[in-house]
């Protein structure tokens, strides 16, 4: 006796997310239905005008827009950015270049710098197999 095999779906905040689209943003059928796993792979590998469209101009969610100051989330929320931006705002915010969004760089670049040696240190310690 076989099972039918049932297609997985997730809530729309949550294909939202995988797509790195903010929700709001997308076409009010996306954010009102339940989109299966087939439909995002669908999305992701051709993805529709408009979600081409999200992705090149915003607007971004933060995870979106602190990846493309190279700062973090809470780095964002630190610099009283808790708005989703559009790529113009993104871009004016890197070339106006204030002290906070400096500083910020800074602390994610010693964060990176940490998380290296760490590995690098554990990595050391790990037996060679031959």
């Amino acid at each position: 006796m076989t099972s039918q095999k049932t297609s997985q779906t997730m809530k729309p905040k949550t294909a939202a997310r995988k797509l790195n689209v903010y929700l709001e943003a997308t076409p009010a059928e996306f954010q009102e239905g339940v989109v299966s796993r087939d439909e995002l792979n669908a999305l992701q590998a051709d993805p529709p005008e408009w979600l081409r469209e999200l992705r090149r101009n915003g607007p971004h969610p933060r995870q979106v827009v602190a990846a493309r100051l190279r700062i973090s989330i809470g780095g964002l929320a630190r610099g009283g950015i808790t708005d989703p931006l559009t790529t113009e705002q993104i871009e004016a915010l890197k070339t106006e270049d204030p002290e906070w969004l400096q500083q910020e760089r800074a602390t994610q670049a010693d964060v990176r710098k940490e998380a290296l040696r760490i590995k690098e240190k554990a990595a050391a310690r790990r037996p060679r197999s031959w």
